[in-house]
């Protein structure tokens, strides 16, 4: 059974229902299950496609 996943962006809290489910599609797997809003994930896809791992880009974003 898989954890359920995160309902708000693990960099900048955007909620995950304020978001249409064709651009829900935007996850990361280290060390768990979290979720990622669109934004976010465009602005990280290198590091993440990089697989850089994620000391390196979670949390830059964070006011």
């Amino acid at each position: 059974m898989t954890p359920a996943c995160s309902t708000t962006c693990s960099l900048c809290g955007r909620a995950r229902a304020d978001d249409p489910p064709a651009d829900a599609l935007a996850w990361a797997r280290e060390p768990g299950p979290r979720w990622l809003c669109p934004a976010c994930a465009r602005r990280h896809v290198r590091d993440i496609e990089g697989k850089l791992p994620p000391e390196y880009w979670l949390g830059q974003d964070r006011s």
